[in-house]
């Protein structure tokens, strides 16, 4: 895999974990306190240090063709994930994800719960709250670093992408101090569907003892492939909707005028 594929890879992953951490935190701080959600932050961002540095080294332990096919089938689970709910979404089977909505049903039950601290954190649910946010979304940034890190023999690449989506999505988060409603999301979650789907099979297929034609030189043609597969069967299934919804019978009404 090329450098600047896994850049851009764990780079929009990420960013999209990160917009979704954000969100929780700007919840946790504007309906409840905004030192008690750092400190939730912090505590949050320790603790991964702390993960990542005690289960990180072993990866590297592991002989390559094994590591790709255990993280090509990951992928694959992963990638396929996201690349449903995408295409159902583009398709109309499903509503588009809102962060401006997340964020205002998380402000409205952060404002909802019950106050009160512990020891130096003023606001226990807040801090909690934002420590659950990060903690979970940053295990999700550490599998994508490590994964695709670890594949591509470039761990300190895959971090450094990682790293620089976290700092962008929020100094974005800080100078607006709203939820980042306007980044197109569901947009980027049906890219990175399509590339962890690729990679997924491009590994699992190489940890299996295939080899494809040119090595990583069949990632620009796979990528492509699953994309134009995945917007193919969007375009499928929204007919599909449209020609149900125009063959629908409509509702009778009764002598008055009024629906039965």
């Amino acid at each position: 895999m090329s450098a600047w594929a896994l850049l851009l890879t764990v780079f929009l992953a990420c960013a999209v974990e990160a917009v979704e951490a954000l969100t929780v935190v700007l919840a946790a701080g504007t309906g409840r306190h905004w030192g008690s959600a750092l400190q939730g932050t912090g505590a949050a961002l320790v603790a991964l240090a702390a993960a990542v540095a005690a289960l990180g080294p072993a990866i590297g332990l592991i002989p390559l063709d094994p590591l790709r096919l255990v993280v090509g089938a990951l992928l694959l689970v992963f990638g396929l994930q996201w690349l449903r709910k995408a295409v159902l979404r583009a398709s109309g089977h499903r509503a588009h994800h809102d962060e401006e909505a997340v964020y205002a049903r998380q402000l409205t039950a952060a404002r909802a719960a019950a106050s009160g601290g512990r020891g130096p954190v003023r606001d226990w649910y807040a801090f909690t709250l934002a420590f659950k946010g990060v903690f979970l979304e940053g295990l999700e940034v550490a599998f994508i670093v490590v994964t695709f890190g670890s594949s591509g023999r470039d761990i300190p690449l895959a971090a450094l992408g990682a790293l620089a989506a976290v700092l962008a999505v929020a100094a974005l988060g800080l100078a607006i101090r709203a939820p980042l409603a306007r980044v197109p999301e569901n947009t980027m979650k049906f890219a990175v569907g399509t590339m962890l789907t690729a990679f997924g099979l491009f590994w699992s297929t190489e940890g299996a003892g295939a080899r494809w034609p040119g090595s990583d030189a069949a990632l620009p043609v796979l990528v492509p492939a699953v994309a134009l597969l995945a917007a193919g069967f969007a375009a499928v299934l929204r007919r599909t909707a449209a020609s149900a919804s125009a063959s629908a019978p409509a509702p009778r009404t009764s002598a008055e005028g009024g629906p039965r």
